[in-house]
């Protein structure tokens, strides 16, 4: 996995302030290669609660991320129980990490 603890701390936190101690986050893409260089940070928050603007959610936490990991592109795909299931969110579920406190 190409983030240190900081990284992934940073990213935690970032979470957990704006959805919640129970929203879980996986690390997916090209960060989980270690032998890669580069590529944006590619995460899967899920919730267990319907989301009003997941646009605007999945946008500021982001925006937030990114701010925290020093300008690292971040992309983020949200799973909640009123949003529709794509290929994309199974992909994260097989081959994600949930990221956690070490």
């Amino acid at each position: 996995m190409r983030l240190n603890q900081r990284e992934i701390d940073a990213i935690k936190a970032v979470v957990i302030e704006i959805c919640g101690d129970r929203a879980v986050v996986r690390l997916f893409g090209s960060r989980l290669d270690d032998s890669a260089k580069g590529g944006d940070i590619d995460l899967m928050v899920e919730l267990d609660e319907a989301v009003d603007h997941p646009a605007r959610l999945s946008a500021w936490l982001s925006v937030k991320v990114m701010r925290a990991t020093q300008g690292r592109k971040v992309d983020v795909i949200l799973a909640a129980p009123n949003l529709e299931e794509l290929p994309i969110h199974r992909i994260g579920r097989e081959q994600g990490v949930i990221l956690s406190h070490e």
